[in-house]
């Protein structure tokens, strides 16, 4: 409670101060609540608010076909603050972005010391030498593109089995990031990781090994209209074809948890269990004229993928090792009206005693202001091997100023 306090008067701080400051407002929507500027100009901060609704039904598919046990839900899906900005240099950036909705501080543990997990991102970005940036911080690790798209800029009510199931998220540490071009068009970016292994808001310190991760982008015709490669659809309409073909590899060492960085933590008679779990991404995203296609391809592996005590007794702990497909295409009208499709699959390995899943969606947009204001509708099709099939529908509304 006191630590809600505390953001809240902080909040409240910074809007009195910004409201203070005459002419600060950008008066255009989606560009931020305020912009600030030092009277010196050593440092800037935009402030901006974000608000995601979310209503869903789903059924149980008989094997006739009919529809059973139907259940909904409404919720506010996301609720965040964002200020980022430069402090003494515009080499030197910074991004703060606070959850607060009750899903966005979900999952908080002994290792979190039982609080909300109200910082998503808190990363100082600093230009150091010609291409070269260094991110200190905790933020989204460099994985699979799904996953790095915000999900304010999805052209999907949300993201896909193959995020859900082998994703890297978010961590603390060092990323160093660099580009450079083979010919006037053709861009290449390096991002390299260091992070701590176990996920974000864990202060207890290291509780296993550590996480490297390694990614290459090739953009053989040139960088995507306004950050195109990570954003759904093509709401640009990119007049020349544009093309990102990209591979991640991550390595984490002595991993405490079942999903690499996220889901259960592991433990044995002795503490917590440890073991090296890999993963592989191979992803590509495609833009010209309103349709756009992103496909994705997950291996995850592990060293020991069964938990075990010291006398070699199974705890009932598995690492999700396996494979997962993402394609995903769809067309933006001039209209800012968007039709997608998607198929996603994972086929997990036996031992995690989880079953093939295919799920098929048809989705619907309207882009009103980009996607800065946007209301979604989607139909999913669950295909359990072995087990009930679902329907799923939702509708979304995204509102960020």
């Amino acid at each position: 409670m006191r630590a809600k306090l505390l953001t809240l008067i902080f909040i409240l701080t910074i809007f009195s101060t910004a409201i203070s400051q005459e002419g600060n407002s950008p008066g255009v929507f989606g560009k931020g609540i305020f912009n600030l500027m030092g009277k010196d100009s050593t440092w800037s901060m935009k402030i901006a608010a974000r608000i995601q609704l979310l209503g869903s039904a789903e059924w149980e598919i008989e094997p006739g076909g009919g529809l059973v046990d139907p259940a909904s839900n409404m919720l506010v899906r996301r609720a965040r603050l964002k200020f980022d900005g430069f402090a003494v240099s515009p080499r030197l950036k910074y991004k703060i972005e606070l959850g607060l909705s009750n899903r966005d501080m979900a999952g908080q543990s002994e290792f979190t010391r039982n609080a909300p997990r109200m910082i998503l991102d808190a990363v100082v970005m600093w230009n150091f030498y010609g291409n070269f940036v260094l991110w200190a911080g905790q933020t989204k690790l460099p994985g699979n593109i799904e996953r790095v798209i915000s999900s304010g800029n999805l052209l999907l009510v949300d993201r896909s089995l193959l995020n859900a199931n082998y994703n890297i998220d978010r961590d603390i540490g060092l990323q160093l990031r660099h580009h450079f071009n083979i010919s006037d068009k053709f861009l290449v970016r390096e991002k390299f990781a260091f992070s701590q292994g176990e996920g974000r808001n864990v202060v207890l310190g290291n509780l296993g090994g550590h996480q490297y991760t390694g990614r290459l982008e090739l953009l053989p015709f040139g960088k995507f209209k306004g950050k195109g490669d990570y954003s759904g659809g093509d709401l640009l309409r990119e007049e020349q074809p544009k093309l990102m073909f990209s591979g991640t590899y991550d390595i984490n060492s002595n991993a405490v948890r079942t999903r690499s960085n996220l889901g259960d933590f592991m433990y044995n008679d002795v503490g917590l269990y440890e073991t090296t779990i890999n993963t592989l991404f191979v992803d590509a995203m495609f833009k010209y004229r309103g349709f756009s296609f992103m496909g994705e391809y997950a291996n995850r592996t592990a060293k020991d993928p069964i938990a075990k005590n010291s006398d070699g007794t199974e705890t009932g702990d598995i690492v999700r090792v396996g494979n997962g497909l993402n394609l995903e295409t769809g067309y933006v009208f001039p209209s800012n009206w968007a039709i997608v499709t998607r198929y996603s699959n994972i086929t997990p390995e036996e031992i995690t005693g989880r079953n093939q899943s295919n799920q098929f969606t048809l989705g619907l947009s309207k882009f009103i202001v980009g996607h800065k204001l946007k209301v979604q509708t989607d139909i999913s099709y669950l295909d359990i091997q072995g087990d009930t099939d679902t329907l799923l529908y939702r509708l979304q509304m995204d509102l960020h100023f």
